[in-house]
């Protein structure tokens, strides 16, 4: 298709520069400067989405983000889809491949249409009235249809090949918004020695002014200014000027989330090279200068292709130079619809103003009947007819008297939204404001300043000053020291939208509100009926507000409505609460390198490449790989762990344990801060001696645990959990520095300095023996919870007497340079004695065999040490720890808490699920949970099932019978019995 619909002496687009690119698999031509939508508009295309639930077909509606209907997706080639993509911001490139969206089987022939016959059946709301029966029906049929439906756009299979970057910014200004406001108040704000960034979202600076090339500014043609200050910023060193760059987000103490599209508008997809980077900017002044959005008119089916914007309309003729149709109605509210009516005559469009209003400026009449321009006054559009575009528009008259007029394209000039998205952001207060009809910005919070048509001074003029005074006001700057605002010729009058009538569509039939939802003004009446009063109510009952344009073009209509229908004042109704993003961010930006291993890296144990060596199979514990579990050839994981356990409880086994957290506190405090930290008594423990701790949160909640050595008067060696070693260092370190800073103590992490290898059964000690240089390892020498330093294969060693699967054990600590080392002559001397390497899925079933617990299993962060049996752990003479004041508290002390206990089965062989709830005997159904199962293996030890579980008043119950549910089947019959299966008094572990 040729481009038929070109002006040929309007536009900036460089008609030198063709691009080609296809829509739905059809190659068309644009120009370098178009976006997909302008081009789409300049080859005829008009129809460009359906809309989500009748499937209507649509048009562009407006020209920038705030376009809510022609959504497309785009392919870049390599798996890269990107879907939801406003066409009117895509700018085209060569190769560029887009398609339409939420139709089928195409966007011309889509089935989906007999949803708008059958219109009237499915309201706002519909949902939630209809799928009611049969109730069978709504997983087998509801839902699979429902989600099939749902969603606007495929989402991408594939990893995202592209590159991203983060970095951090600080200025002395921050100016979001380039357009005549934002471009002011730079130019004050650059005059200074501070830094001043300016942002704006658009491929160039310019917003309003490159849709309005008539104005004059400092006796200047618009685009000429916005030309020349650009210049001037951009050879001003401490400037930085950002296109293609969206603020999404304002947070706290001024820090403000750019997203910048680095190469999205460039052709090929080269890899490496960057797409997107997020900026935080922190700056000690912020101007918002981010302007307003037009809004709609209501009437019957003003959703059609052919009514759009009025502003969208200028910027389409005037910026991209595309003829839009050949006969055209404005129907406006404000002066502004008629400088588009200007526009559209100029380009040779045949016009007729639809002015709602009774009264109309001399000047205005005197340019329109220059033009040729037919003026209706005190009118309304009432419907706009045709099929796949509009055909003519029904007005009602001053006298009630209906006429048709032939048109193809209408455009609405409802009035003015200030976007005030990042104001309300930063925590802003806004107020109601009768002369804008809207919100503008009121009492700021932090160092914000807004400036030109987001607060409300709409007129050109108005906006340049406003911008001026806020840009300098930013910077702190002298007035005298540099020049004054720009001056505009412009006679515009500030817009006053007091007592300026509005078409709420009381009117039968469909006038939209929320173009994408498909909400009307018709299911916003419902909703007040039905009693949906508060705007967060009827928002989420209709939908309204909750599309991708984030009620940019519906939530005042929206308010409009509601408060028609409720006899209340617009200003009354309420707003919505503004979140970020303000528009869609990609999650490859927010994400940046922090991907992949950069995300979460891979950590490997010294023994990791043995391990892989030898078929290990390995699982993630945290950010670690650890061997799961080490199978022979045919062997499932069930075997191989049977095995593992068998040969570990009668000879021994051999465990790669350096996962373990590993912190060193030291310093003359060290023990008085232990004593305070862990529910434990530590000041008199001795030099060469191990405890076991139990570490809470302030609420008294089990955090960690773990074995802590005690190498010197100054020194401690504290173990974690694999996973709770960060989250212990940093509470850790967090009460040093806020609560007891006067403590003489140091703590270092020291995970990835130790090697851990874990050498438990009853050959342990003649396995090491061998090895150990300066310590006597004897069962005399070296008890049990106790530690020693030597050496061990000439290497420095931490040994510790320690076990977790209730046998005889040790823990060899050694550096990790010389992990392998050590590992590989610990594994030489097993082998002599017929022992086994073992993974984390034995030491699981050893562990449970003894009762001992893992915290974040047998814990569920609402566990206290007496729920799971550790309430001997607790000094009774110590005067405070974390959590102590929390321990005496009702509810943690209330009868009936759940209790650890031990399950064995009855009649049966059936090793439960892990959360399996647990039922008593005879419990009805449906039942009451009593507790839960928190860990269950098969026990080689005990020829059977066992199981861990938190049950109420559990210790009481030892003896009773309970059953277990399962995802599949009846429930099973378990008797409730002490948590320690085997060895209950620790011959084995003490030999």
């Amino acid at each position: 298709m040729s481009q038929s619909f070109r002006l040929r002496d309007k536009g900036r687009v460089d008609r030198s520069r063709p691009v080609s690119f296809s829509f739905d698999g059809r190659t068309l031509t644009g120009y370098v400067g178009d976006t997909l939508a302008s081009a789409l508009l300049a080859n005829g295309v008009h129809v460009m989405g359906r809309s989500f639930k009748y499937h209507r077909p649509r048009s562009v509606l407006g020209a920038g983000v705030e376009e809510p209907n022609a959504l497309v997706t785009v392919d870049r080639g390599r798996g890269r889809i990107d879907a939801n993509i406003l066409a009117t911001t895509l700018e085209i490139h060569d190769g560029l491949v887009a398609r339409s969206q939420n139709r089928w089987p195409s966007l011309t022939l889509d089935l989906g249409a007999v949803n708008n016959i059958f219109s009237a059946f499915i309201p706002a709301g519909f949902y939630y009235k209809t799928f009611m029966w049969p109730r069978a029906a709504w997983k087998s049929v509801y839902e699979p249809a429902i989600r099939r439906m749902a969603g606007l756009g495929p989402p991408p299979v594939d990893r995202d090949p592209d590159s991203y970057a983060s970095q951090f910014d600080h200025c002395e200004v921050l100016v979001v918004g380039a357009g005549p406001a934002g471009l002011a108040a730079a130019l004050a704000a650059s005059a200074g020695p501070g830094r001043v960034i300016l942002c704006d979202e658009g491929a160039e600076a310019g917003g309003a002014l490159l849709g309005d090339p008539a104005a004059a500014i400092d006796g200047l043609a618009a685009w000429d200014w916005v030309g020349k200050v650009v210049a001037e910023l951009s050879s001003r060193p401490n400037v930085t000027i950002l296109t293609r760059t969206t603020a999404f987000r304002y947070g706290t103490q001024n820090m403000v989330g750019l997203v910048e599209r680095v190469s999205d508008h460039l052709a090929g997809s080269t890899p490496g090279i960057l797409r997107q980077r997020w900026r935080q900017v922190r700056a000690c002044q912020v101007v918002l200068a981010t302007g307003a959005h037009e809004r709609p008119v209501l009437f019957r089916g003003n959703d059609r292709p052919g009514v759009m914007l009025a502003s969208a309309a200028r910027i389409y003729v005037n910026r991209y130079g595309v003829r839009l149709g050949s006969r055209c109605v404005v129907a406006t509210r404000t002066d502004s619809g008629y400088q588009t009516a200007f526009d559209m005559a100029r380009a040779r469009i045949a016009t007729t103003v639809l002015d709602m209003r009774a009264s109309i400026a001399p000047a205005l009449s005197a340019e329109a009947e220059r033009l040729g321009i037919e003026v209706i006054a005190a009118a309304r559009p009432i419907r706009a007819k045709g099929g796949r575009r509009v055909t003519a528009v029904e007005i009602e008259q001053a006298d009630g008297q209906r006429r048709t007029l032939r048109c193809d394209l209408v455009l609405m000039a409802g009035g003015w939204v200030p976007v005030v998205h990042l104001f309300s952001q930063s925590r802003g207060k806004l107020r109601w404001e009768e002369r804008v009809e809207g919100y503008v910005p009121d009492a700021a919070t932090q160092a914000v300043r807004c400036a030109g048509a987001c607060r409300g001074e709409f007129a050109l003029s108005s906006a340049l000053k406003d911008g001026f005074a806020a840009g300098q006001g930013a910077a702190g700057g002298d007035p005298g020291a540099i020049h004054g605002p720009p001056t505009c010729s412009s006679t515009e009058a500030e817009v006053d939208m007091r007592d300026v009538p509005m078409s709420v569509a009381a009117d039968g039939g469909m006038a939209f509100i929320d173009y994408q939802n498909d909400v009307t003004t018709k299911d916003l009446r419902l909703a007040v009926r039905e009693g949906f009063h508060s705007v967060e109510h009827f928002k989420r009952y209709t939908t309204t507000g909750m599309a991708t344009d984030q009620g940019r073009t519906s939530n005042l209509n929206a308010m409009a409505v509601v408060g028609d229908a409720l006899h209340r004042p617009m200003g009354q109704v309420g707003i919505t609460t503004f979140r970020p993003p303000y528009t869609p961010v990609s999650f490859g930006a927010l994400a940046g390198n922090n991907r992949g291993e950069l995300f979460a890296p891979v950590r490997r144990t010294p023994t990791h490449d043995w391990a892989a060596a030898q078929g290990a199979v390995f699982e993630d514990v945290g950010l670690w790989k650890r061997a799961r579990y080490f199978p022979k050839s045919g062997e499932s994981m069930d075997e191989a762990v049977r095995r593992e356990c068998r040969i570990t409880r009668a000879v021994a086994g051999v465990l790669d344990a350096s996962t373990l957290g590993k912190i060193e506190v030291v310093g003359p405090d060290a023990a008085e801060f232990m004593n305070r930290m862990y529910v434990n008594a530590w000041t008199k423990l001795k030099v060469g001696a191990c405890r076991y701790g139990v570490l809470l949160r302030d609420d008294g909640f089990i955090f960690d645990d773990g074995v802590v050595g005690r190498i010197a008067e100054d020194r401690f060696h504290v173990t974690t959990t694999s996973g709770g070693a960060a989250g212990v260092f940093n509470l850790m370190e967090d009460y040093l520095q806020t609560e007891w800073p006067d403590l003489r103590v140091w703590l270092t992490s020291t995970t990835e300095q130790w090697a851990v290898i874990s050498v438990q059964g009853p050959r342990a000690r003649a396995i090491l023996a061998p090895l150990v240089e300066d310590v006597d390892v004897s069962a005399e020498a070296f008890a049990h919870m106790t530690v020693r330093e030597g050496r061990i294969a000439g290497v420095p060693t931490r040994l510790f007497r320690v076990s977790f699967t209730g046998e005889l054990g040790f823990e060899v600590n050694v550096p990790s340079s010389e992990g392998m080392r050590v590992w590989e002559a610990i594994c030489a001397e097993g082998r002599k004695h017929g022992a086994v390497v073992y993974g984390t899925e034995t030491i699981h079933v050893l562990r449970a065999e003894k009762g001992f617990i893992i915290v974040g299993q047998e814990t569920d962060g609402t566990t206290t040490p007496d729920d799971v049996g550790l309430g001997w752990a607790i000094g009774k003479t110590k005067p405070d720890f974390v959590g102590k004041r929390s321990l005496s508290l009702p509810g943690l002390t209330a009868p009936g808490r759940k209790q650890l206990v031990g399950l064995r089965p009855i009649g049966h062989e059936t090793v439960p699920d892990e959360g399996a709830q647990l039922i008593g005997e005879a419990a009805p159904t449906p039942f009451s949970a009593q507790g839960h199962v928190t860990s269950a293996y098969w026990s080689e030890a005990l020829d059977g099932p066992i199981a861990l579980g938190l049950l109420r008043n559990g210790r009481a119950r030892i003896g009773e019978l309970v059953r277990v549910t399962s995802l599949v089947g009846e429930p099973r019959l378990w008797r409730v019995c002490d948590p320690v299966f085997l060895d209950p008094k620790g011959h084995r572990l003490n030999g």
